[in-house]
């Protein structure tokens, strides 16, 4: 059975990709740094196993991955966000959201990929944000690490395509998950009159993409940004 690592794998859109996964066939590995009991729920819903660390900290993502084996699809979900002016935020916060969202999917990454390499074979998708593609204002540091995924995505493409190992990135765009709830009933309708499809994304918008990007379906489809929001960048 082929292992899949999803980080940051029991928020709104990780919970969705590894139940999806797991209905897939994978034997999903559910990362979490904070949330045990939520991550330990998921796992036993779905027949997986919840791993608790740090993406951040790379000698963290190295012992884990060690102790899981080898990975044949490495999903880099895991990421925070800060709504704020660029001046405003503190330089400890934006290292964290460039150390989470950029450099740890990175830290993954190279973990992984020394077993991708030798076996000729392996998936990494790597999830950004239509953000990253055309720059939120008052999210400036958390745009400027999903624009970085999408360089990341392109560059490692390239590098490992002769490896048999395909990269990819999946854009969202306004999903709804728990980190919305700080939009009013107003604010919320705004934002959907910009959405050309009308209608807001959902988790699972973003796992059937995965799931697709991760198939045999996609196996010439290497080193792309599949922007998943209803148009709203185009």
């Amino acid at each position: 059975m082929n292992k899949a690592l999803v980080t940051g794998g029991c928020g709104g859109i990780g919970e969705a990709i590894c139940k999806k996964l797991a209905n897939e066939g994978y034997s999903v590995y559910v990362n979490y740094a904070h949330s045990k009991d939520k991550a330990e729920k998921l796992a036993t819903e779905i027949g997986g196993i919840a791993v608790c660390f740090d993406v951040s900290d790379n000698n963290a993502v190295v012992s884990a991955i060690n102790d899981i084996g080898r990975v044949d699809l490495l999903v880099n979900n895991a990421g925070i966000s800060e709504i704020d002016l660029f001046t405003s935020i503190s330089n400890k916060k934006a290292d964290k959201i460039l150390d989470t969202n950029l450099r740890g999917a990175m830290n993954c990454a190279r973990t992984v990929l020394h077993e991708m390499i030798k076996a000729k074979s392996g998936n990494i998708i790597n999830i950004s944000s239509m953000w990253g593609q055309c720059g939120a204002s008052c999210e400036v540091d958390y745009s400027a690490s999903k624009a970085g995924l999408i360089g990341f995505t392109k560059a490692l493409a390239k590098e490992v395509a002769p490896s048999g190992i395909r990269v990819n990135c999946i854009a969202p765009g306004f999903i709804m998950t728990e980190m919305n709830n700080r939009f009013t009933e107003e604010e919320l309708e705004m934002i959907r009159e910009e959405i050309p499809l009308g209608i807001f994304g959902t988790p699972k918008h973003i796992a059937e993409a995965v799931a697709f990007i991760a198939s045999d379906k996609a196996e010439y489809i290497t080193g792309q940004i599949l922007a998943v929001n209803g148009g709203m960048v185009i």
